[in-house]
């Protein structure tokens, strides 16, 4: 019964830590990239276009 109590109180612990990780991730601004999903539509046609330039037929 006490392994029971161990693995539940690591596995908090670990939860705990990973939440910490992603509040301070937020707060740096890891996720504040608004701009680049809404062209990166158009960036890849470029890239699929330069690399059927660059083969050799």
């Amino acid at each position: 019964m006490s392994v029971i109590y161990l693995l539940l109180s690591l596995s908090i612990l670990v939860a705990i830590v990973f939440f910490v990780a992603f509040i301070v991730s937020v707060k740096k601004g890891q996720y504040d990239d608004a701009y680049t999903p809404s062209v990166r539509m158009l960036f890849d046609d470029e890239l699929v276009n330069e690399e059927q330039l660059n083969q050799p037929r």
